[in-house]
């Protein structure tokens, strides 16, 4: 078993060991998130020089495409700002005159292959007269074609959708394949952050699972070393019994006293049967745990075991005092069970309000109908049972502490083995308990 210290010196190590993990991976996530920004920002100078480099030649290109347009119908305006960029890839040019589509698609491709500009674009023109906008088809780049560029198809679109207009005459140019804004991904930095995160709640998690299942195999080799002790101290009582009683008889002139020997002989019969009981109730801990536990179903009437149950208490206590209350309510009380193991789950429930009761034991078993089942209720004046223990009073081995008494014995098995027989039988047990007031178990079952 491990030792306190050990579990300590467990949890520094874990502790330790995870952050020492987690340093390392900050140290890695350090250098890593420094090389991405580095690269971005290269990334982003290459990139804006280029989108400088990209805004400068279209605009180079537009005004060539102004003035020719201008030149060729002698307009003497001024073309100072009629070239003006909406966006990293929207142009508009104002003109003053009607412009026909086509001939406009040729100086765009002219001017653009004359400034080395090799993007899609699309352009389109605004009516002032007409108020509408007409689009030239989307003009993909040919690398391979001598003029630089080919049309997708001849067919001019006319869209109302884009609400562009203004006073007077102009025209847009726009580059599907150039971004219309500078994007600059986060995932590049919230990777590495994530990687970290995920990484330590990993170890985190590992960690707090092996601490668990370690406190919880401390728990249990406590709880088997407790039973262990209370089986040793169980067995050992009736045997000395049995043996100072044996040894009673054996010395001379006790067998010419009757009376004696009757005393002895039941006190040797009674510690057996005790012994027998207590071997039992081991035995029928390992079939539970083996799940071998066999029943053997019958149709009975659980009023008829209940009686047996006063009876057996009367005979008991007959010199100890205490009483037994029956409140048979119900009107269906038959069930298909095993009726052994059913009287054995009443005489464990009895024999705990006897055991943990400080004073003369009062108990009272009340059976009603409830839905498809039968209740049972059995109630006592103990001396009750803590809220945090409740949830764990079912438990293999748990016993309800008492502090360093030993007059209260038992091995911890008996209400988990009361627990599996109503289970085996498809009911449900519950308890409600107030410490200094006493007890009450709820058993149902279902009925015939």
């Amino acid at each position: 078993m491990l030792k306190k210290g050990s579990i300590n010196l467990f949890i520094l190590l874990g502790i330790s060991s995870l952050l020492i993990i987690l340093a390392l991976q900050l140290l890695w996530l350090k250098k890593t998130v420094a090389i991405q920004e580095a690269k971005i920002e290269i990334q982003n100078k290459e990139d804006s020089l280029n989108l400088i480099e990209f805004s400068e030649g279209v605009h180079t290109a537009l005004r060539d495409v102004l003035k020719e347009i201008s030149t060729l119908r002698s307009d003497s305006s001024d073309l100072y700002g009629a070239v003006k960029q909406i966006r990293t890839n929207r142009f508009t040019v104002d003109i003053n005159e009607e412009l026909q589509p086509y001939y406009l698609e040729t100086l765009l491709k002219r001017s653009f292959y004359g400034q080395n500009i090799q993007q899609d674009f699309q352009y389109g023109i605004y009516d002032c007269f007409s108020d509408s906008i007409v689009y030239g088809n989307l003009i993909r780049v040919d690398k391979n074609a001598e003029s630089g560029y080919y049309i997708d198809s001849n067919t001019l679109t006319a869209n109302t959708t884009l609400n562009w207009k203004k006073d007077g005459h102009y025209f847009t140019v726009y580059f599907p394949q150039v971004r219309a804004e500078k994007m600059v991904s986060g995932a590049s930095f919230f990777s590495p952050w994530l990687y970290i995160v995920l990484i330590g709640l990993i170890v985190a998690l590992l960690f707090w699972y092996s601490l668990t299942m370690i406190l919880r195999q401390k728990r249990l080799s406590e709880i088997k070393n407790d039973f262990i002790n209370n089986m040793t101290h169980e067995l050992k009582t009736p045997i000395s019994t049995i043996s100072l009683s044996s040894e009673m008889l054996l010395k001379e002139g006790a067998a010419n006293d009757p009376e004696k020997l009757q005393r002895y002989a039941g006190i040797i019969y009674k510690e057996n049967k005790r012994l027998e009981n207590q071997v039992e109730r081991v035995l029928n801990l390992a079939k539970l745990d083996k799940k071998e536990v066999v029943l053997s179903k019958s149709d009975f009437s659980v009023h008829e075991i209940l009686e047996e149950v006063k009876e057996h208490f009367i005979i008991n206590r007959e010199d100890k005092g205490g009483e037994i209350t029956l409140e048979l309510e119900a009107k269906y009380p038959l069930i298909n069970a095993d009726e052994v193991h059913v009287s054995n789950v009443v005489y464990n429930l009895i024999d705990n309000a006897i055991k943990y009761c400080n004073e003369q034991p009062h108990i009272r078993i009340r059976t009603s109908d409830y839905k498809q089942n039968l209740m049972i209720e059995i109630e006592d004046n103990g001396i009750g049972i803590r809220k945090e223990d409740q949830a764990s009073i079912f438990d293999k081995f748990f016993r309800v502490h008492t502090g360093n008494r030993h007059d209260v014995k038992g091995f911890g098995i008996g209400l988990f083995y009361v627990k599996s027989i109503v289970i085996a039988h498809k009911g449900v047990i519950t308890v409600k308990s107030q410490l200094g007031k006493g007890s009450l178990f709820t058993i149902l079952l279902p009925r015939v």
